[in-house]
């Protein structure tokens, strides 16, 4: 089986998913759910950015999602090798995160299970 080229940071606050390490944002938007699976729902967004984002050169995905009273903050974006449009790739991001249908999706996919309350 391949390994995963994809990191995942854990810690008390947070699950962190990026192509490289360090992690850090050149841009990016954020957004709020409910709580759910961190890395689960990390995972589905990564998969869904990094295929919106495919043509960018040089783009590495970075999805953080952190906890709140209450829910879930989830801040995706990345970084970019070389210039990029900044407004129009932010927008692109935050379209990605509102995306009803997806949103639903990852949902779905990130239900905290009765086994895991």
């Amino acid at each position: 089986m391949a390994q995963s080229r994809w990191h995942t940071i854990r810690n008390e606050g947070g699950v962190t998913h990026a192509r490289r390490l360090p992690a850090h944002f050149d841009v990016s938007a954020e957004t709020t759910f409910p709580l759910l699976r961190r890395g689960r729902l990390a995972t589905q967004i990564r998969q869904d950015l990094w295929r919106a984002l495919k043509g960018l050169r040089g783009f590495s995905p970075v999805v953080e999602v952190r906890t709140q009273e209450g829910g879930l903050v989830v801040r995706a974006g990345g970084s970019v090798v070389g210039p990029f449009p900044a407004t129009t790739t932010q927008t692109v991001i935050a379209d990605l995160l509102a995306d009803t249908t997806k949103r639903a999706r990852w949902v779905a996919r990130s239900q905290i299970t009765q086994s895991e309350v």
